[in-house]
């Protein structure tokens, strides 16, 4: 079918929106918040709610299901951007982009090829969290360092990246299997060219930062998707966004809150056992 121009327009400024977004929380609060917000349903949420809208609302829901899985692929990408780009400037974004496609080409293969349902999708990718969550144990925290301004060739960068791999998703779509559809929807629309250009204008210091907090904001996405798959073809769309969204933040604000109360726990434990002995 063709897709109208107010559409096409809608899915632009949604995609430079959530990128640019992203970009000024990781320069101006920290690329740990960023890399934990990379992993809500933004890009996921513009993808699926545009394949609904292009092709139907049931074959969206179908291709959630297989989304919940396709997160898996995301981490295998985001694993491979991190051992690839080690090197600064152009050609660590370079070695790090093909690493980092090559892996999730490989996992997205071999999930096509699994007839996962909700269950079997969802435990795969927390018990992949669980994997590069510990992978990641080693990877220092590095804050981006404060910048005047944006450019306009980074903007156009941002925006290029980010409204390309929109369209690009929605527009196979039309012509793949709703478990591809639904693969290819878990790809890390806001993500990759946030690390692409957090990567040249900071270095890969700042970007592995991002890639390792990453698996931790995954836990609303699964939130996301499950709902969707779920809603869509029931409610609507719009509905069915609303509730998804509702039910990623729920998670992501339980699990902000549970990680404060852990990381404090070593601070007062000291405390309570010196306290008595002065």
């Amino acid at each position: 079918m063709d897709v109208p121009l107010a559409w096409q327009l809608a899915k632009l400024l949604a995609s430079i929106g959530v990128v640019l977004g992203l970009s000024m929380i990781a320069e101006r609060v920290s690329t740990r918040v960023a890399g934990l917000l990379s992993g809500y349903p933004l890009g996921t949420a513009i993808a699926l709610f545009f394949i609904g809208l292009e092709l139907s609302p049931e074959f969206a829901a179908e291709s959630a299901v297989h989304t919940l899985a396709g997160f898996t692929a995301t981490l295998a990408l985001g694993g491979g951007y991190l051992l690839g780009g080690r090197r600064e400037g152009l050609a660590g974004v370079v070695l790090g982009t093909l690493a980092g496609l090559a892996a999730w080409f490989v996992t997205s293969l071999a999930l096509t090829q699994f007839d996962l349902d909700r269950i079997t999708g969802t435990l795969t990718t927390l018990v992949a969290i669980a994997l590069f969550s510990w992978l990641y144990r080693r990877v220092p925290d590095t804050k981006a360092a404060p910048r005047g301004g944006t450019s306009w060739p980074a903007l156009a960068l941002r925006a290029g990246l980010a409204a390309g791999i929109v369209f690009l998703i929605t527009g196979l779509a039309h012509v793949v299997p709703s478990a591809w559809a639904g693969v290819m929807a878990a790809f890390p629309v806001t993500l990759y060219p946030f690390l692409v250009i957090l990567h040249l204008t900071q270095g890969p210091a700042p970007t592995a930062t991002v890639i390792k907090h990453y698996p931790a904001g995954l836990g609303s996405l699964l939130c996301y998707a499950l709902c969707v798959s779920l809603t869509y073809d029931r409610l609507g769309l719009v509905a069915g966004t609303l509730i998804g969204f509702a039910a990623a933040t729920a998670w992501l604000l339980a699990w902000t809150r549970l990680r404060s109360w852990y990381a404090s726990r070593p601070a007062r434990q000291p405390n309570a056992d010196t306290g008595p002995s002065t």
